[in-house]
């Protein structure tokens, strides 16, 4: 990856419809992101039927409703994942989904996915790691909850199943929806490259693009962000989420953030070199000077333009002889 990867998250946004799916692909092309990525999951082999909803869940969403019922509702069925993985391949969009179970791997291994992409939860899930990696796809692994060690030992267990450490990117992440800024933490995604030798990103959670900007000056590689066709939709995660135009801003800052990262050498570039003699000085007479005169540092002075000897040069002008008379202002030449 020569640039950021941009993944424009719509994970459950589409609400269960597939005609608000593909106007979510349709806004990530248009935003300019390089991959849309949904969720695949059979809600049943998901959650059992008394598992609690998080309150950021329960909030937006029915009371009565259970935590199954709800994921019921947002299931793409396999005909749904053929229809936007072609709609992505037509847009020239990357298609991505995080799968939840290991039947959800198959269905995606089973269409082709090129790239993988294992959400926060499934970290410790050693059996389902063990099929993924096995595949021997590009693999993006995000990090929600997770310490360092339960990270290496992913790591671990990804490289070891086949894998190569050089295809896996680590996302660091905080699973809170919205994660405040004060726990965003970006320093950690530092951690995990230093500590892991891996390529780093960051799956960003918090309102605003602002922290996924930080992430790309600190070196991430890959970023993810949710995002909504509008924040006032029912469900889960539309409040936590961004809007196509916040999308659209927020990939064209990175782009500009890429172009401005450089290439680390420090050194006139070639947009200011024309500014270069306007704005440093030369040395210039401060009065009048007769030829035969001695320069010294009370009829000499520095001025702009940097046409003339530089000012660094000041000791080897001073003592000099005038071999020309100069006017006021006119560059010393010795």
């Amino acid at each position: 990856m020569n640039k950021v990867f941009v993944i424009a998250e719509a994970g459950v946004n589409h609400n269960g419809s597939i005609k608000i799916a593909k106007r979510m692909v349709d806004a990530a092309v248009a935003a300019g992101a390089d991959a849309v990525k949904f969720q695949t999951f059979k809600a049943s082999s998901l959650v059992s039927k008394n598992a609690p909803k998080a309150d950021y869940q329960r909030l937006r969403t029915k009371k009565n409703e259970s935590h199954l019922e709800m994921l019921k509702k947002l299931e793409l069925n396999l005909s749904k994942h053929k229809e936007l993985l072609w709609y992505c391949h037509k847009n020239k969009i990357v298609f991505l989904s995080s799968p939840f179970d290991l039947e959800s791997i198959d269905l995606l291994a089973h269409l082709g996915l090129r790239i993988f992409k294992i959400p926060s939860g499934e970290i410790t899930n050693l059996p389902y790691l063990r099929k993924i990696g096995s595949f021997n796809k590009k693999i993006i692994i995000s990090t929600g909850m997770a310490s360092l060690r339960e990270i290496r030992n992913a790591l671990n267990i990804l490289v070891f199943c086949g894998t190569k450490k050089e295809n896996i990117t680590i996302l660091h992440c905080n699973t809170e929806y919205p994660t405040p800024a004060e726990d965003a933490n970006l320093m950690a995604m530092l951690a995990i490259k230093d500590n892991l030798k891996v390529n780093v990103g960051y799956s960003d959670h918090t309102l605003g693009i602002e922290i996924a900007l930080a992430a790309v000056a600190l070196g991430a590689r890959v970023i993810e962000k949710h995002f909504t066709l509008d924040r006032n939709m029912r469900g889960p995660d539309h409040k936590a989420s961004i809007e196509p135009q916040q999308l659209r801003n927020m990939v064209c800052s990175i782009r500009n953030i890429e172009k401005a990262m450089g290439s680390g050498i420090k050194s006139p570039t070639s947009s200011e070199t024309r500014n270069l003699l306007l704005v440093r000085k030369s040395i210039v007479a401060k009065t009048d000077i007769l030829k035969g005169n001695v320069f010294t540092e009370d009829n000499i002075t520095v001025k702009r333009p940097g046409t003339g000897i530089s000012p660094m040069h000041w000791d080897k002008v001073v003592g000099k002889i005038a071999k020309k008379d100069f006017k006021q202002d006119e560059l010393i030449r010795i």
